[in-house]
């Protein structure tokens, strides 16, 4: 996907082992469509050559501010003039110092201090040891980089190379790139809670076995990823599945329907929108075995009776806050034929102005799908396309249909 077609990032490399991350940052940024300048510190070229970058970039790499290519002798000024964003990464606890102080001595700091502020963004991913930034002098430093405009993009948790666990790693190339592409993203949700149901669930029948379905969860985690991206604050109910958790996301993990319904129905309190895509179990064992079930070899099949599980949509539906025109509810329709009819009727019998159908059997564990949006006045068809594209396009059909729901 070139979710940064047309967008020219100014890559800044600094002092620390995470360099070697910052050449998989810069191929994914040109995978993605976007355009990749690197400029590196002295302290960087200790960790990782020019020569990488440019191969990776397929542009000549700045280390200089007295760089003679440039024909006024002002690269600080032309680089950060031509960029969309300026991305440090890593940015050791050293330069973040650098930039708190306005300090201009090197091409990197001088272009971070002579960018045009209010049109070229700054983003900042930290990278240092644990102690380092558990520092009050560090904390204090991030506090006023972000003060003066910077964007934070915080830093993960884990093994570091000197040997110590805790605080402090760069995040990963790939959770940069999601955090550079949500940056872009127009904020239409922003000031808004959604919360949104994933995957399926699984109803025990013993220790061992259960009912499910073969929903990965896929279009759901795509929802709360452009959610995020859109600006909201995105809580995320997910059934049994083995997805990451979108950057920025709250996850509170299920495994039953009830298990779903009691966290849905506290998570929806404080929502202003709300959407199921999760595929749940419309019934479950009436009884649950505390063994597992085993055939006795006579041939005869145990008997299992069923009870109807709650309907969570129609519970949060029914809700006092959604009917007093507080929570926006969407529903999503997995049919396996006469989809429109089906969705229609769906959207009527649960009462929400929004309902979103889809055939199940040809989205189930796939990374595409093709939807159709029924509201009261009409249905319109989104052709099949990347589950991530279509979250993206029914995040701008919300956030258009807001502003006149229950007026």
């Amino acid at each position: 996907m070139q979710d940064l077609a047309g967008k020219h990032i100014v890559l800044g490399l600094t002092g620390g082992i995470a360099c070697y991350k910052s050449a998989e940052l810069c191929r994914l940024i040109v995978k993605a469509g976007g355009t990749v300048q690197v400029v590196m510190t002295e302290a960087a070229e200790q960790f990782i050559t020019p020569v990488t970058m440019q191969a990776l970039s397929g542009r000549t790499v700045y280390t200089s501010q007295w760089d003679a290519r440039e024909p006024n002798n002002m690269p600080h000024i032309n680089l950060s003039r031509e960029a969309d964003a300026i991305v440090l990464a890593p940015c050791s606890a050293d330069f973040i110092a650098r930039l708190v102080q306005g300090r201009a001595d090197e091409l990197l700091s001088l272009m971070c201090l002579a960018r045009p502020i209010d049109r070229v963004p700054l983003l900042i991913a930290p990278a240092m040891n644990r102690e380092m930034w558990a520092h009050p002098a560090t904390q204090r430093n991030l506090m006023q980089v972000a003060a003066d405009g910077a964007t934070v993009l915080g830093v993960g948790s884990g093994w570091q190379a000197c040997g110590e666990t805790g605080d402090g790693r760069m995040l990963e190339p790939a959770q940069l790139l999601e955090d550079i592409t949500a940056f872009f993203a127009p904020k239409l949700l922003a000031g808004h809670k959604l919360l949104v149901t994933a995957g399926p669930t699984f109803e025990p029948l013993d220790p061992i076995r259960g009912i499910t379905n073969h929903s990965s969860g896929k279009m759901g985690f795509a929802i709360a990823r452009a959610a995020r991206e859109a600006g909201a604050e995105v809580t995320l109910v997910a059934g049994p599945v083995h997805l990451p958790t979108p950057r920025g996301v709250s996850r509170i993990d299920v495994l039953s329907a009830e298990d779903m319904l009691e966290a849905t129905l506290r998570a929806a309190r404080s929502a202003s929108i709300f959407i199921a895509t999760a595929a749940v179990a419309d019934w479950r064992p009436a009884t649950h075995s505390e063994q597992k079930i085993k055939k006795d070899g006579s041939g005869k099949t145990p008997a299992l009776s069923f009870v109807e599980n709650p309907d969570i949509l129609l519970a949060v539906a029914k809700s006092e806050r959604a009917q007093a025109g507080k929570l926006f509810c969407v529903g999503f329709a997995a049919e396996s034929e006469n989809l429109v009819e089906h969705a229609k009727a769906k959207r009527e019998r649960k009462g929400i102005p929004l309902l979103v159908g889809n055939i199940g059997p040809l989205t189930f564990g796939q990374d595409d799908n093709a939807l159709l949006l029924v509201d009261a006045k009409s249905t319109r068809e989104l052709p099949r396309a990347p589950k991530l594209t279509l979250a993206r396009e029914l995040m701008t059909e919300i956030a258009a249909r807001l502003p006149d729901w229950r007026v």
